[in-house]
């Protein structure tokens, strides 16, 4: 007859000191407590399955009490009534529980900010924006080491259904540096987002739409002259036409970098298009835009009208803010001109083509004043006042060519292409 254990009580556990050996003090149906003769008191529970030992750790006391390593030895002994064994059990739920620690949302959202601080805010707010939109919702909650190509093809499909067809590549551009992410931190074989490759819809390369003929380019300027809503909007579209700056650096413009005397315009470099590293690195400089005397003309006009706020171009509503992105793009669609015909952005596709094809402008001068990285010989980028002298003349030059080309001056035209 086999010797019957007497249940441990908390008084023996409480004061069970270590000894020159390892010793063990049983509670029964396999369940023990081992006290090392390091002063280590651990929890055991010794079972039979498929007729062998087996043993599973349940803690170690006090964090584990007599009663929470009961409560774990009736747990395994239901597992085993079941015919499961305990330690398989615990091994799959710590697979799940990883698993669930390496999901592809939490993946993406740990490379997401380890690259947020070498990255523009607004290149930042899209990247989240689409993974939140487009890839979490469907595969956010999966192991990102379960995805497969067939997967994330669902994903972009999706995205093209809604006809965004350049938006899909860009999101599986973005899923694609996750999974390289997941690779090399070793949560991931592979990024099985390269075996979609000629899977998507082609992009058709799109072009902000431009007037770059000047037949074309002359009753455009005089519909600006003739529009008959907002006076601030008005000047917004003709200094666009004169200072070759990208709307959004257009309609953050604040007075306080004019220099009406001196007929130059300094914008903040932190305004432009650049990279973020390289607005770091020229931090606190400025990229000069020489004015036109018609520029500065416009400008002094709508200084009466903002001068006392900080923007050139406030919004209709508060002149805490200024006009919106599409404010310039909706004039333009009022003087009833369409989005394939000419947009806000267009106006520098008009001076690049015009000043080299028509007036046979130096192309480097003209990059110069479009703010474009231009470089030396020695691959260096070139200062904010190289060319100076003839970006001024330049400005000039154009701004008498807008005015003669209003007046129905005769028109130069493009020179005949070879056949």
């Amino acid at each position: 007859m086999p010797r019957r254990i007497v249940p441990l009580t908390d008084v023996q556990v409480r004061n069970a000191k270590p000894k020159e050996k390892d010793y063990k003090l049983p509670d029964g149906y396999g369940l023990y407590l081992l006290v090392s003769k390091t002063g280590g008191r651990l929890w055991r529970f010794n079972f039979i399955f498929d007729n062998k030992p087996n043993q599973l750790s349940l803690g170690s006391y006090p964090e584990i009490t007599l009663a929470d390593a009961r409560q774990r030895r009736e747990d395994a002994r239901k597992l085993l009534a079941h015919g499961i064994n305990p330690s398989d059990a615990r091994k799959a739920e710590k697979q799940s529980q990883t698993q669930q620690s390496e999901t592809f949302e939490v993946i993406a959202l740990e490379w997401y900010n380890r690259q947020v601080p070498v990255w523009a805010a607004t290149h930042a707010a899209t990247v989240i924006s689409r993974l939140k939109r487009d890839v979490f919702p469907h595969v956010g909650a999966r192991p990102i080491s379960e995805l497969k190509a067939t997967d994330m093809l669902q994903v972009f499909r999706r995205i093209e259904a809604r006809e965004k067809i350049e938006t899909a590549h860009r999101v599986k551009s973005i899923c694609g540096q996750v999974f390289r992410y997941a690779v090399a931190t070793g949560r991931a074989e592979r990024d099985c987002t390269a075996d979609l490759r000629g899977t998507l819809t082609p992009v058709i390369p799109k072009h902000h739409a431009a007037l770059t003929d000047p037949k074309d380019v002359a009753p455009f300027l005089r519909a600006i002259d003739e529009y008959d809503g907002s006076f601030t909007v008005k000047c917004a579209m003709r200094l666009s036409s004169l200072v070759f700056l990208r709307p959004g650096e257009l309609r953050l413009a604040e007075w306080t970098e004019f220099d009406l005397d001196a007929g130059e315009w300094n914008v903040p470099i932190e305004r432009m298009k650049l990279k973020k590293r390289l607005k770091e690195a020229r931090k606190g400089e400025k990229h000069l835009v020489p004015l036109a005397r018609q520029a500065v003309e416009i400008l002094k006009a709508l200084h009466p009208v903002t001068g006392e706020g900080k923007y050139l171009f406030p919004s209709m509503t508060t002149n805490l803010k200024p006009i919106s992105d599409n404010t310039i793009n909706q004039a333009i669609r009022r003087l009833g001109y369409d989005k394939d015909e000419m947009t806000a952005h267009g106006f520098r596709a008009m001076a690049r083509t015009i000043l080299e094809e028509v007036l046979h402008i130096q192309p480097e001068i003209i990059e110069h004043q479009l703010a474009h990285v231009v470089r030396d010989s020695l691959g260096r980028a070139y200062n904010r006042t190289t060319h100076l002298s003839a970006r001024k003349k330049m400005m000039q030059t154009w701004a008498d060519y807008l005015d003669k080309l209003k007046s129905g001056a005769k028109i130069i035209q493009f020179p005949a292409k070879l056949s």
